[in-house]
């Protein structure tokens, strides 16, 4: 798939992308302290242009909470299609769950981004299922 992207800081390389990959891995684009228990916004040097019917989904690298102590905030970060003019940079929310402060460097590949495809969605609200179900967290 063909995405039109725009780098803030065109030192910094193009996201990665390795032929098979799900993902492709993301650049911060500043240095940047993160104090314990902290959550910081760390930009990603790009605007994607997402095509309609799919999300850019944000994720932090299987790596990044071993190597770095950081976590996403949000769990995942989404990207919608309309998401894509001249100020709309990709971050991140990392959350420090150390008791120490990690430092972040610039052009450290620290996240990663899938593109999803996605259905638009329409309600047919029913008064039973007619299914029993398997009851979950309900007792």
């Amino acid at each position: 798939m063909n995405l039109k992207v725009k780098r803030f800081d065109k030192s910094l390389d193009l996201p990665g992308y390795e032929e098979g990959s799900a993902c492709f891995d993301l650049d911060c684009r500043v240095s940047t302290i993160i104090n314990p228990k902290e959550v910081k916004l760390v930009p990603l040097n790009i605007a994607v242009k997402v095509p309609q019917g799919y999300a850019l989904l944000i994720f932090v690298r299987s790596s990044t909470p071993i190597k770095k102590g950081l976590m996403s905030a949000n769990s995942v970060g989404i990207i919608d299609p309309f998401y894509c003019g001249e100020r709309d940079e990709v971050v991140i929310e990392f959350f420090n769950f150390t008791d120490k402060v990690v430092a972040v460097e610039k052009g450290e590949k620290l996240a990663q981004g899938m593109l999803i495809k996605c259905e638009p969605v329409e309600w047919q609200e029913v008064e039973k299922m007619g299914e029993g179900g398997v009851g979950g967290y309900n007792t």
